[in-house]
Order: C-alpha cells, then sequence, then structure tokens
C-alpha cells in the first residue's frame, strides 16, 4: 500500500504517507502497532464539545478514521457504528469519527444520519499525523484504531468492511 502512497505523490499528486516511527511503533504500513501509547489529542467535536483522549481513559475507544462525510463507504461505515450503538455504549465504548473536513461538514453528516458519537474534524492533518493515517487527496485512509482503557492501542484495522466494521469491534472488545 505504501507504494500507492508513494507512486502518488511522485506524480505529483498532494499525498502524505507517514513513515515508522524510530522507537519501532509502527508497523510495516506505516500505522501504529498495537500495545504503542495511543497519541493523546485535544479536538472541538461536531457538537461543539472538546475531545480529550486521555480523559477517556477505563474506556475502550473506537477511533475510525474516513475519507469524507456522506459518500456511499463512508456513510456505509458511520450508519453501522450508529445501528450498534446501543450494545457499544453499554459495554462503555467511545467512539470517534475522523475525516480531514470540517465541523460544519460534519454537522449536516451527523444531523442527516442520526449519528450519536462525536466527529472530529482534521483539517490540519495533526491526528492523521499522530495516527499515521496516510492522506491522499485531501483524504484520510479508512483506519481504525481500538484504543485500550489503559490508553495504548489494542487493535488496528488497516482496512475496513464499511457495513460490518462495528460487529467486527463489537467482535474485538470483552464482554
Amino acid at each position: 500500500m505504501a507504494g500507492l502512497w508513494c507512486a502518488l505523490a511522485a506524480a505529483g499528486v498532494g499525498c502524505t504517507h507517514p513513515q515508522a516511527r524510530p522507537d519501532g511503533g509502527a508497523d510495516p504500513d506505516g500505522l501504529l502497532r498495537p500495545g504503542t501509547a495511543a497519541p493523546d489529542f485535544s479536538v472541538v467535536a461536531h457538537d461543539g464539545k472538546t475531545v480529550t483522549l486521555s480523559q477517556l481513559r477505563g474506556h475502550y475507544v473506537v477511533l475510525y478514521f474516513y475519507p469524507r462525510d456522506d459518500t456511499s463507504g463512508c456513510t456505509k461505515e458511520a450508519c453501522s457504528f450508529r445501528d450498534q450503538w446501543d450494545m457499544l455504549k453499554s459495554r462503555g465504548v467511545v467512539v470517534l469519527g475522523v475525516s480531514t473536513q470540517d465541523n460544519a461538514s460534519h454537522q449536516a453528516f451527523a444531523a442527516k444520519h442520526a449519528l450519536p458519537f462525536q466527529l472530529l474534524p482534521d483539517e490540519k492533518r495533526q491526528l492523521t499525523g499522530a495516527y499515521h493515517v496516510p492522506v491522499t487527496l485531501t483524504m484520510a485512509r479508512r483506519v481504525t484504531y481500538l484504543i485500550g482503557p489503559d490508553g495504548t492501542i489494542a487493535k488496528v484495522w488497516p482496512s475496513v468492511s464499511p457495513a460490518d466494521h462495528a460487529r467486527e469491534i463489537l467482535e474485538s472488545i470483552p464482554h
């Protein structure tokens, strides 16, 4: 996959591909590995509330990166989380969606599809950079991190099936 991102860059298409960290905290695809401390962040979500990762300790956090609001795959993925929301919430799971769009776009997307979780803007690519998520043509690659209650990355999905993703995550969280 790294070859695709680099080929696009060589062709002059705006893209970034995260490099492996010097401490070995990234896998060959450049993504952070399970067991790595999840980079902390503080971001104002689409609902106007500030989300700070370190304040979510004690919960599983699904941090899912997606390309664009209101596109087919991204809508399927968001709606899969919405449809599994009661089960996720009953297990104390926090779901956070991240794209490189602004909160105005996120507000419209969340309202249109009745999304019960927060969407985070990443216009300046700070979250995608911290989590080593490739960005191509201003869109983040579809990647999900499951962050454990201790603040470390428990599992990484470098690619997902949008419609089934919430179910996959539920299967990865202990009852």
